[in-house]
């Protein structure tokens, strides 16, 4: 099929179009007035948790014990509201709201997502260090033999509404095992296991690979520590290797293990809004 050109059609010089003087146009030109409004106020507790350092419940029982200052004098009233432009200080340090910023990492193994340990040679912080100018922190926590799917934003709220055990975020694993995994023990974590701290069960189970029964991949919404490690462990199995592959509707499809990418625009709405599984 031969590749058709539009036809170009030549103007007529606006003379020609018009009587001189006559030349009108449809379109309204509305210039923009420079606003004068100020500023709204906001809660202190927002404006504590959008500087990153914690969520706003959080922010909270920091107000409480008497812990935030703005402008100079000590805030204890919950609900308080300030202008954009007070001085906040937590502990003395003055605070400023930083852009929200969402990176996903791919955790090798062998790092530790603990921030604050000094004799550590391996931080997962340490991958993400050069991603963005704001401290960023890991969203809950992966052991330093578990890879895969690992959030870090300096959002206090979403990390709160994520990490909380009663939000239930799904998590879906892939598991290695030192053995053939049985169909009753399979059984045995859908219906619920008596583990030291309560009831602990998986929401769905199933062989990874027909042909090798000691690959396992299994869907769980518990937010208990090591708890998938302490399930199989309960029946007898021995985990060689643990990879989380989903967490809150974030895969780490496309990004090799130790990388890290930003969060897109859908996906940070998906989490604020909570539409995923």
């Amino acid at each position: 099929m031969a590749y058709q050109k539009k036809r170009e059609t030549r103007r007529k010089p606006i003379k020609q179009q018009q009587k001189k003087g006559s030349f009108t146009s449809k379109k309204k030109y509305n210039i923009k007035q420079p606003s004068t409004k100020e500023p709204e106020e906001i809660r202190l507790n927002k404006y504590i948790a959008q500087t990153g350092i914690c969520s706003r419940r959080e922010a909270d029982e920091y107000i409480k014990a008497g812990l935030i200052e703005v402008n100079g004098k000590t805030i204890t009233e919950l609900g308080t509201k300030i202008h954009p432009k007070d001085k906040v200080k937590y502990e003395g340090k003055t605070l400023n709201p930083e852009k929200p910023v969402y990176v996903l990492l791919n955790k090798p193994k062998d790092f530790i997502t603990t921030m604050d340990d000094p004799h550590a040679n391996k931080r997962v912080i340490d991958l993400v260090k050069n991603a963005c100018k704001e401290r960023i922190y890991p969203v809950g926590r992966l052991d330093r033999n578990t890879t895969g799917v690992l959030l870090f934003t300096n959002d206090g709220d979403l990390t709160k509404k994520l990490t909380h055990p009663k939000h239930n975020k799904k998590k879906i694993y892939h598991i290695w095992l030192n053995k053939t995994v049985k169909s009753p023990d399979m059984q045995k974590m859908l219906d619920g296991i008596k583990l030291e701290d309560g009831m602990s069960s998986v929401d769905a189970i199933q062989y990874v690979d027909s042909t090798d029964k000691t690959q396992i991949g299994i869907e769980i919404h518990s937010g208990k520590n090591r708890i998938v490690r302490r399930l199989f462990e309960h029946l007898g199995y021995q985990v060689k290797k643990l990879d989380r592959v989903y967490f809150a509707g974030l895969t780490k499809k496309n990004l090799s293990r130790g990388k890290w990418r930003f969060l897109n625009e859908k996906e940070i709405t998906m989490l604020k809004m909570g539409s995923y599984a």
